[in-house]
């Protein structure tokens, strides 16, 4: 069904003459009968009576007259679904718990009125593609990636160090630290099930490993983070690396520890990246925010790859 043809016969509806719906449309009367005629005939079902007094609806008129006006809004939303400034801000994270999730919540908790969509794309090369073709605003992403720098249209941002911790189960021989060095690492197994090969993260975790000598294991298959809780609880000779800033939750009885990692303690930077032509309008709003309630970072006593964008 052509849309045209319905916001024809919505216009000529609500006026009750071809002549002003004509002139509300910026067509002739001509180009409106036309349209008409031909809705009827899709339809099978005559729409309009003529009177002295214009045109009136017939009963199948009325009865099709709220589906048509449905159907404009559902194109109306259709469109703007998909139209930079009309749709909702779109933003790319790398995990619903993690630290760029925080940060979206905080935005749009100081700015209620902008709408956001919030996807997840697997890496940074994902993540680039859709911010090029338009299809997201903006991704937290760690930048930039040896070999593989961002496309000159491509601009980024660093918005946040977040503190790694180690999380152990109850039984585990450095369960009971205050905190740890990367140092006392050397010899336990860090178990990191799901770093896939090439993205910006496992390039991360290479260089900590490079750096300090850990050992990070990253075999199994991924069956989410309650597995991965689950397992750390239970076997004594596992450890796990997690954001500091992520959020998780756990029954009691699993006795997990979060103990902070010092001298020096690794960081993962999270940069924004977004297109340097991009029009959305709340983007700006959004770049602003995050400048203004960044912290500074402490580079005398963490650590991170060389290549990672810091402020």
């Amino acid at each position: 069904m052509d849309i045209e043809t319905v916001r024809t016969f919505v216009a000529a509806a609500d006026a009750g003459q071809f002549q002003e719906a004509a002139a509300e449309l910026a067509v002739t009367q001509q180009a409106v009968s036309k349209r008409i005629a031909a809705l009827e005939r899709d339809l099978g079902a005559r729409l309009f009576t003529r009177t002295p007094r214009g045109a009136e609806l017939t009963i199948d008129g009325q009865a099709f007259l709220p589906h048509a006006r449905e159907l404009l809004r559902v194109t109306e939303r259709a469109v703007a679904s998909v139209s930079t400034g009309r749709r909702p801000l779109r933003v790319d994270i790398i995990a619903s718990r993690g630290a760029a999730s925080g940060l979206m919540r905080r935005f749009h908790g100081a700015h209620p009125e902008i709408d956001l969509d919030v996807v997840m794309l697997l890496d940074i090369d994902t993540a680039t593609a859709a911010i090029r073709s338009g299809s997201i605003d903006a991704s937290f992403r760690a930048v930039a990636v040896p070999g593989r720098p961002l496309p000159e249209d491509v601009a980024s941002a660093w918005v946040l160090d977040e503190p790694l911790q180690l999380l152990t189960g109850p039984a585990h021989a450095l369960a009971a630290a205050r905190s740890v060095t990367p140092a006392q690492l050397a010899g336990h197994r860090i178990w990191m099930p799901g770093i896939v090969p090439g993205t910006e993260w496992a390039a991360y975790y290479d260089d900590l490993v490079a750096e300090f000598g850990v050992t990070i294991e990253a075999t199994g298959p991924n069956f989410g983070s309650d597995a991965l809780l689950d397992t750390v609880a239970d076997t004594p000779a596992l450890a796990t690396f997690m954001g500091g800033h992520t959020r998780l939750v756990w029954p009691a009885g699993h006795g997990l520890r979060r103990i902070p990692v010092t001298d020096p303690t690794p960081v993962y930077p999270h940069s924004l990246l977004w297109h340097r032509d991009n029009p959305h309008p709340a983007l700006p709003t959004l770049r602003a925010h995050l400048a203004a309630t960044a912290p500074a970072p402490d580079t005398a006593r963490t650590w991170a790859p060389d290549w990672a964008l810091r402020r």
